[in-house]
């Protein structure tokens, strides 16, 4: 295990090192089931879109939970602050190889969006010897719980405290939030086929789009006979349907051209969490408290419970990788888990440290796996061909990363408890 200790964070031991060398590297920067089709309620939001300068980082963090949608805190513009650089330092150790075992299958009217430069970095401008961290102050109750880089260049994140949809200019630091309604808990977020940014709105018991450019919003509610279902993650299908997990026992889809909206019972009822699709077309999700994970067949949507080794594991979230295996986050046993289709089997590692929480996962272009461990309060990749972890300590204590998402060469992780989002260069 190598364990990279990112400069920037709040440990007392490293302040000075960690203030020098985040100066240095600034300055570094600086120079160089029943069937219905629900209407989509189209809500131009007045003075929805404010946008707003990066604040200054908070001074404290303290533990939050989820925040209710009783208690929103509306994001104030703060002085101008210029994105926090540091550069990760690393140690590493090979986890002991498991065996493979069979699986138990079956069972707002807004100015329009800001264009910016793409922010992956150009390999011809610039070589990083080591995985680059950067972090973007967000404004103040936002309390970001998923993000998903924007197609201009932008990151989306889901601003649960304020019951907006947030976006982030890399370049400058500044924010824009925007207004979903009355109510609103977003959770989840997820940029379609149409480039759009796609919201699971707890709060409002609905999908949501929000036009990128001028950031009107439609809403999509769930049919009335399945109220209060705990709206969690999305994703998009090879046929540009969208699926959805509700943590109260169910999953769903929708079909963006006709706005058809169908609504299953999850098998074991409550927990349905994260959901992504398989390259082959097939939908995965993790059930929290049901400790599986099941397959949808998109044509039928019927899902087949598959069991992770360890029992009561807790699979919280799932991503593909390039060869269509579904590594999950568990986050009852710390553990990260990989099920292979083609041969149904799987295999699990336990996250370094002496009690890992894996809460998130995701696969970059690299095949390499992140998760996001609230035990250690840190972020770890795996390499699954050496079977190592890297751990990268995080800038602030709590961070409470819920959702990893990322674009070649890069990672974002939403810090929830710290009103900030984190990016990693890799």
């Amino acid at each position: 295990m190598k364990r990279r200790k990112l400069l920037g964070g709040h440990s007392d031991s490293r302040r000075a090192v960690s203030l020098f060398m985040g100066s240095l590297g600034f300055l570094a920067l600086v120079a160089c089931s029943e069937s219905t089709a629900p209407t989509a309620i189209s809500v131009p939001i007045k003075a929805a879109a404010t946008l707003m300068p990066a604040r200054e980082p908070l001074a404290t963090s303290k533990p939050i939970s989820e925040p209710d949608a009783s208690s929103k805190t509306q994001p104030v513009p703060t002085a101008d602050n210029t994105p926090t650089l540091s550069v990760p330092a690393v140690t590493s150790t090979v986890v002991e190889r498991s065996t493979s075992t069979p699986s138990a299958g079956s069972d707002p009217q807004p100015e329009p969006a800001l264009q910016i430069a793409a922010t992956v970095p150009d390999p011809a401008k610039e070589t990083l010897s080591q995985p680059v961290l950067k972090a973007f102050p967000l404004p103040a109750g936002s309390r970001p719980h998923d993000v998903a880089p924007a197609i201009d260049g932008g990151v989306w994140y889901t601003a649960q405290g304020s019951g907006e949809l947030g976006w982030l200019n890399p370049e400058s630091g500044e924010t824009r939030h925007t207004q979903l309604g009355a109510g609103s808990r977003p959770h989840g977020v997820i940029v379609g086929p149409d480039g759009a940014p796609w919201v699971t709105d707890s709060g409002l018991n609905a999908i949501v789009r929000v036009d990128p450019e001028s950031l009107r919003v439609d809403v999509f509610p769930l049919p009335p006979d399945r109220p209060n279902v705990n709206l969690n993650t999305p994703t998009f299908d090879n046929d540009g349907v969208l699926w959805f997990t509700g943590q109260g026992g169910v999953y769903g889809r929708l079909d963006p051209a006709t706005g058809e909206m169908e609504v299953f019972d999850a098998p074991r009822g409550r927990g349905p969490y994260g959901i992504a699709a398989s390259p082959n077309g097939d939908v995965y999700y993790a059930s929290l408290a049901g400790s599986y994970v099941g397959r949808i067949d998109p044509k039928t949507g019927e899902a087949t419970v598959l069991d992770p080794p360890t029992p009561n594991q807790g699979a919280r979230r799932v991503w593909p990788d390039s060869q269509g295996r579904i590594w999950v986050s568990e986050w009852n046993a710390g553990k990260v888990a990989v099920y292979d289709p083609s041969e149904e089997t799987w295999r699990e590692w336990k996250l370094p440290g002496s009690a890992p929480r894996a809460y998130a996962v995701y696969v970059d272009e690299l095949d390499m796996v992140w998760l996001s461990d609230f035990g250690a309060n840190s972020v770890v990749r795996f390499d699954p061909e050496s079977e190592e972890f890297e751990v990268f300590d995080l800038p602030s204590n709590p961070s409470n990363v819920r959702q990893i998402l990322g674009r070649d060469g890069e990672v974002w992780l939403p810090e929830s408890a710290a009103d900030q989002l984190v990016r990693i260069r890799y």
